[in-house]
């Protein structure tokens, strides 16, 4: 950006007819053509001319070429990667999403790939950062758009492992001081599966296949011998407290309960801010469509915005979309896993990985029917392997929105969400008829004879029986109580058959929804300033209840070794996580560092459980 405004005219091979983007004073471009082609060709020529280093990357890394770019420390990522590409075909992988799915990632991808044909027309347009790495960006073509699953927040593979290790080791009543289940059930062990035979090893390829991309010193210059130095992602105590400490808000007031009589419709993602971040705000017009809002740069259209008619909404809805399978494999032939009464063979697939500075590199991605294998140890004859929705067609993130972005109504919202599959998310929409619904969508398993909780036996006695409909998943439209919201929290219907096959089990913690609610509850004339200071507001329900307790023991002897003006200071406290409140620091100083560590240690001392915990349920520690 510039303190003068600054006209240009580009010649945009493909283009039909004279577009026009306008960055107005935020930054955020308004695009404006005269087909639906033209414009979905100018939001890919946009979205490189903003972003081309990190969709550039994006691609790379979802496809698993970084090695060509960077050389053998980013072999194993690649390696890693491919293994969770969708692989099916494409024919019904372009109707998943909506009818003219295809046309638009081909008009998307020509549009990227004409800046990128501009950049090399004259390189001063090219980002520096390709200058720093002495690499080029890389045309795209349309399958790219979908193929490139590990972007999406799915579950509960990774919880699945861990909860293998935690009961291995104590119990499945100490693994819910790392993560409640709800709705209740008792996990235990399918027939003929060994938890203790399932390693923490088996997590590695997942982790690595979905972790970002890092450029430390070292990575940058390993050598072949490297190669496989380069596969742990992070100590498993961040990993998993990035999984389950980031959350989203969302909520729509019926027009009833706001002071406009117009519904208010909010929604926050809560993702980590990053430089560059990941969203990526836009402004879509041609004829017959009018959006706004945002998606991710990578993404044709819009999944969080408005259109004129209507607004739409999400946030994470924690549909169990994975499962770990466990297999017996042949005496003397580990290339072979039972299934039923037969012996089927692992697919084992070799592929080339381009190397920066190296002859190429040949390396084998394996397979079983369910999906890629994680883990093979062939002393104890056994296979493990991962079940994901994205290996069916219609899992790539995000891409239902291109239904629904054009829909006129609340009503026409749901009826699109057939479309949606990853991630699975709380859709909360409105119209300008004044109504509102909340609609859970994500295509989800349905598991007839367990819960989705443990790793289970891969030989055909626990198959998913297709994908729950649409329809059948939890929503609401325009609810008696005036108003629909959701946080990650559990809010299955609570007179759903529990016979009915299990939909997920592990949420987030319910402070931040039942704050949402209260206020709602208690604001009959919501505003739109009132929804701003909700979304940015800072009461903790953990520092009260904390605090609440620490009341009630603060005369005892148990804390007579505590310092009394930290006492005087969250005893007056509002509970409000304020950035100047010195009682806030000390609470959070005290509450993640101290109290959370000591919880965990007092129930579960031994220290390699106490470490698989970490950072431990909110809910249940409360």
């Amino acid at each position: 950006m510039t303190d003068t405004p600054a006209d240009e005219t580009i010649r945009l091979a493909g283009l039909a007819a004279e577009a026009e983007i306008r960055i107005d004073h935020w930054g955020i471009p308004h695009i404006r053509a005269a087909s639906e082609h033209d414009l979905f060709l100018v939001q890919g020529f946009n979205a490189a001319r903003d972003r081309l280093w990190q969709i550039d990357l994006w691609r790379k890394r979802g496809l698993g070429l970084l090695g060509a770019d960077f050389g053998p420390g980013y072999v194993a990522q690649d390696h890693a990667a491919r293994h969770f590409l969708y692989r099916g075909d494409l024919g019904p992988e372009w109707t998943a999403y909506a009818p003219d799915t295809e046309s638009i990632c081909i008009a998307f991808t020509a549009g990227i790939n004409a800046y990128i044909a501009l950049c090399e027309a004259e390189p001063d347009r090219l980002p520096p950062e390709f200058a720093l790495f002495g690499t080029k960006p890389a045309r795209w073509r349309p399958p790219d758009v979908v193929r490139v699953r590990t972007h999406a927040l799915t579950g509960n593979g990774l919880s699945e492992i861990l909860r293998a290790n935690i009961m291995a080791l104590a119990d499945a009543e100490t693994d819910l001081l790392r993560c409640e289940i709800d709705p209740p059930v008792q996990p235990k062990a399918a027939a003929g599966i060994s938890l203790a035979d399932i390693p923490l090893a088996a997590a590695r390829l997942f982790k690595l296949a979905t972790a970002p991309v890092t450029f430390q010193k070292a990575r940058l210059a390993a050598t072949l011998d490297d190669i496989w130095k380069w596969t742990d992602v992070t100590d498993l105590g961040d990993v998993i407290q990035a999984m389950m400490e980031e959350g989203s808000n969302n909520w729509a007031v019926h027009g009833s309960r706001t002071e406009s009589g117009r519904p208010i419709l909010a929604s926050d993602p809560h993702r980590a801010h990053a430089v560059p971040s990941l969203r990526y705000l836009v402004h879509l017009e041609a004829p017959g469509l009018n959006v706004i809002g945002t998606g991710e740069p990578t993404a044709p259209g819009v999944s969080l915005g408005h259109n004129g008619k209507i607004a739409f909404g999400l946030t994470i809805f924690a549909a169990d979309q994975e499962d770990i399978y466990v297999y017996e494999t042949k005496d003397g032939d580990p290339d072979s896993y039972r299934y039923g009464d037969l012996w089927e063979k692992i697919a084992r697939i070799e592929e080339a990985f381009s190397v920066k500075g190296f002859a190429d590199q040949t390396l084998t991605l394996s397979f079983t029917r369910h999906g890629p294998i994680l883990y093979e140890n062939a002393k104890k004859q056994l296979v493990i392997a991962m079940r994901s929705v994205w290996l069916s067609p219609g899992s790539a993130a995000y891409l239902g929105s291109l239904s629904y972005m054009r829909s006129n109504s609340v009503k026409g919202f749901s009826e699109t969400l057939s479309h949606w599959g990853t991630p699975s998310v709380n859709h909360v929409s409105a119209d300008l008829e004044g109504n509102i619904g909340w609609f859970t969508a994500g295509f989800t398993p349905v598991r007839c004879n367990w819960e989705g909780l443990l790793p289970v036996p891969g030989h055909g006695s626990h198959e998913w029986d297709g994908f729950l409909p649409a329809n059948q998943l939890p929503r609401k439209y325009n609810p008696s109580e005036g108003f629909v919201a959701s946080a990650n929290e559990m809010n299955l219907p609570a007179d759903r058959d529990p016979k009915a096959p299990s939909i997920g089990h592990e949420w987030a913690e319910v402070s931040r929804t039942r704050r949402i609610r209260s206020v709602l509850t208690s604001d009959p004339k919501h505003t739109l300033n009132a929804s701003m200071a909700l979304q940015t507001d800072v009461y903790s329900r953990p520092a009260a209840t904390i605090c609440g307790v620490l009341e009630k023991v603060a005369g005892r002897q148990l804390l007579d070794d505590v310092p009394q003006k930290a006492l005087d200071l969250l005893r007056n406290w509002d509970h409000r996580l304020e950035a100047t409140s010195p009682p806030a620091a000390l609470f959070e100083v005290w509450w993640m560092k101290h109290l959370r560590p000591a919880l965990l240690a007092r129930f579960a001392p031994n220290p390699t459980v106490l470490q698989l915990l970490l950072p431990g349920d909110v809910d249940r520690m409360l």
